[in-house]
């Protein structure tokens, strides 16, 4: 039986840690570990060779870090230490002990480090580039398996796939890290990561690093409700401690055994350890858990769309997909589009998003404007500033392509057809991207004008989808609403074929509701009575303007009496006419900067300073209380780290302009408070630190950057030459929290009046405490709250 055979049906063991061990066998602070590949290969090959011979099935190359964005080494080539490294796993496997079951090395291909555009400065290409050139020497050197893992951003996981997809034919594997919320750095949850990896065909997929095997247990319980493929579960031994001057992990083999045990009974098919975990952890859990049986993998039938920070599962409760961004009967979106207006644009999305919509379409087609490039614009816009998910709505399949390979998550895409030429083009992108895709009930004779010619279409669909191995349950079928002023009959035919589609297929269904009433007088009326009776005979997401309020009207009414609003609170809160701050009723600079609006925030600021307001108000009024909203939203997990930049951002532009308003009266750039952030020795991920930069800016303070891989004396220095109150440092890896731990021992010496915050995906608040930090921050908000609360205890 071949691996691809055995992934799912039999339980399969990866290794365990690899920092760790190395730092046991003289791995110094801030030393790479992918270089000992080729300076101590038999170090590499002993740790490989252990756990084989305790029974691991799959052993991780050493390459964690290995790629052109983070290894940067005049001595060596990227090429030679993956090559060295791929050599290294296989002569331990012909060193391991013997056994009837094969072995298999897995290249072990990490996060660059980078955040991804709009949050970061690295492009999805660049991105996908840097994996690409991994995978090849992988494929090149031979080795079975490509195995993604401890990402914490979709975009940039989307990006490693299709590199490993593309350039080769191996099994993929792909895990992510998330928190004890079940929630990634960019804000993703479990359903979004599911929607997106499936979509884009991964072999398995899964969770590794962070937490604990309890901790994911929580995790994993999501997965397997959901996810129709093998899932890999690959856990830390506990959370990192101290013990005279060394780092170890709380969770000892015996427990960490028995907590795998459980994780096989609730789902795992493919376990192993991360960070802490050793050739005894693995041996404790190979032993316990070889004979158990294997949960068989199950298809699972929830429709999902998703964007970077959330999945959106359909349900028998109907959606709403909002039309207004699309040119059709729309002179002021038709000009936005020609004159490049993309803050038009973003309007109305936010717009639609306030009234309740829950996808946005996405129609940018006019004659005389270039489709796939603005599409493809429109689309990382759109996704800078808010959650939803997107609809791609086009008939241009080089724009359609376009759109789905940058989009980040699994998109709706509308629309494929009955024509043999709609589906043979369609239906290739959407097995290779994912999607969930609309099906419209027309073939190469036109719209049918009868119940059963649509219904036939509409199966017709579905069972060519099928062919490309697309499951029904990504098909939404419209059977298409023509005008009543044009075809009498037209909606009863229409309403016939909706509920025949749902009853006899079991699919999600879809229709252009406003279609109904061109032509008419008092179309509203006419879209409203016809929408009611839409969603009794089984409309699933209806495209409507989520604007109208007799649209709403109805939308709240219906689910109210359909029992889909519990107590008939969303229908009383709608009807109480309660709402935030409206796009449609002036454009404050607070609200723009809130959504992230750059060029409205620098505007309205110009505006507000030629009206005369002073600058110190517009800080203290419009973005102080702004960024305050933001992050708060944040916190509370209703806004995401994208949505938290992009106002950032916005913000950044407003302060720009009042900074120039500030020199002109006298007021000193220097007057604001320092603060120095870093992130410490030999380590090269400042995600993290990075995002803290920009907040902190953002919120009044001089940020001094001294990047990434900093020894602990240059900290020290600049912390001496500038006379901060307060220093940040990061760390991402387990192998660099010494060098984290020096660089606070030598602050205290030299600058003890001096307070230090730490954060890292690493850390937590015990071993913070343990090695003397003054804060530990969970996450950015916290971060800059604090450095609040220390600049205010010194001016006091």
């Amino acid at each position: 039986m071949s691996l691809q055979e055995k992934i799912g049906r039999e339980l399969l063991f990866f290794d365990g840690g690899m920092g760790t061990l190395l730092q046991e066998r003289g791995l110094q602070p801030g030393e790479l570990p992918e270089l000992w590949n080729t300076t101590n290969p038999q170090a590499i090959i002993e740790i490989h060779k252990r756990y084989l011979d305790v029974g691991s099935d799959i052993i991780l190359t050493n390459t964690f870090g290995a790629n052109a964005l983070k290894f940067h080494n005049a001595q060596i080539s990227l090429k030679e230490v993956v090559t060295a490294a791929i050599n290294n796993g296989k002569a331990a496997i012909a060193a391991a002990k013997t056994r009837e079951a094969p072995r298999y090395l897995a290249l072990d291909i990490g996060p660059t480090g980078k955040l991804l555009e709009p949050m970061g400065d690295l492009s999805f290409d660049r991105a996908y580039d840097v994996f690409k050139e991994v995978v090849e020497l992988g494929v090149e050197n031979g080795v079975d398996l490509l195995h993604i893992e401890t990402m914490s951003d979709t975009y940039e996981v989307k990006a490693a796939v299709l590199a490993a997809k593309e350039n080769s034919d191996l099994p993929v594997f792909a895990t992510m890290i998330f928190d004890e919320e079940g929630k990634l750095l960019t804000g993703g949850d479990v359903a979004s990561v599911i929607a997106l990896l499936e979509g884009l065909g991964v072999d398995a997929l899964g969770i590794n690093c962070g937490l604990g095997p309890a901790g994911m247990l929580p995790i994993l319980e999501e997965l397997q409700k959901l996810s129709s493929l093998p899932l890999v579960v690959k856990p830390n031994a506990g959370l990192p401690k101290q013990r005279d001057g060394k780092v170890y992990y709380d969770v000892e083999p015996a427990e960490f055994a028995q907590l795998m045990k459980e994780v096989v009974e609730k789902g795992g098919h493919i376990i192993g350890g991360c960070c802490g975990t050793t050739p005894e952890h693995l041996e404790a859990m190979i032993n316990l858990c070889c004979n158990l049986p294997v949960n068989p993998v199950t298809l699972k039938e929830e429709t999902i769309v998703s964007a970077y920070g959330k999945g959106l599962i359909f349900t028998e409760k109907p959606l709403i997909i909002g039309e207004r961004i699309n040119p059709t009967g729309k002179s002021k979106f038709k000009q936005a589009l020609k004159e490049h207006n993309l803050e038009y644009i973003l309007k109305e999305g936010l717009a639609e998003e306030e009234a309740g919509a829950h996808i946005l379409d996405v129609n940018v087609g006019l004659p005389d404007i270039d489709e796939k490039a603005m599409m493809v614009e429109v689309v990382k816009e759109l996704q800078g500033v808010t959650n939803l998910p997107l609809q791609i709505d086009t008939v241009d399949t080089s724009a359609m392509e376009a759109a789905m390979r940058i989009y980040n998550g699994k998109p709706l895409i509308n629309s494929v057809n009955g024509k043999r030429s709609s589906m043979d083009s369609v239906f290739p992108l959407i097995k290779k991207y994912g999607g969930t895709v609309i099906g419209l009930t027309l073939d190469e004779d036109g719209i049918p004008e009868t119940v059963e010619k649509r219904v036939e279409i509409a199966g017709k669909i579905i069972g060519e989808a099928a062919k490309y191995g697309i499951h029904k349950k990504d098909i939404i079928i419209d059977v298409l609403c023509m005008t009543v002023s044009a075809e009498q009959e037209g909606a009863k035919i229409t309403l016939a074929a909706l509920k025949e589609v749902k009853e006899r297929f079991g699919v999600r269904t879809t229709l252009g509701v406003s279609n109904i009433s061109f032509g008419l007088p008092g179309r509203p009326l006419v879209n409203a009575t016809f929408y009611t009776m839409a969603l009794h005979n089984g409309l699933s997401c209806g495209i409507i303007n989520p604007s109208a309020k007799s649209m709403m009207d109805v939308y709240y009414a219906f689910l109210a009496l359909m029992n889909f609003d519990e107590n008939c609170e969303n229908y009383i809160g709608y009807m109480s006419g309660v709402k935030e701050e409206q796009v449609s009723g002036g454009m404050t600079l607070k609200y723009a900067i809130e959504k992230g609006l750059k060029s409205e925030a620098k505007e309205l600021t110009l505006a507000a300073l030629k009206e005369g307001r002073k600058p110190l108000e517009l800080i203290d009024e419009e973005l102080m209380p702004a960024l305050d909203v933001v992050g708060q939203g944040f916190e509370d997990k209703t806004l995401y780290l994208p949505q938290l930049l992009m106002s950032a951002d916005a913000a950044k532009l407003s302060f720009a302009v009042i900074r120039e308003a500030l020199s002109s009266t006298g007021v000193s750039e220097e007057e604001r408070p320092k603060v120095i952030v870093a992130t410490v020795k030999g380590d090269i991920h400042d995600i993290g630190k990075n995002i803290v930069k920009v907040l902190l800016e953002n919120y009044g303070f001089q940020v001094i950057d001294l990047g990434k891989d900093v020894p602990p004396e240059k900290v020290v220095a600049a912390c001496l030459e500038e006379q901060v109150s307060l220093v940040g440092l990061s760390a991402l890896m387990t192998t660099t929290v010494a060098s984290m731990e020096e660089t606070i021992k030598q602050l205290r010496k030299a600058a003890p009046a001096t307070k230090i915050m730490v954060g890292g995906a690493v850390l937590n608040q015990e071993y913070a405490d343990m090695i003397g930090a003054d804060f530990y921050g969970k996450d950015a908000m916290q971060s800059v709250n604090y450095a609040k609360e220390v600049h205010t205890s010194r001016r006091s």
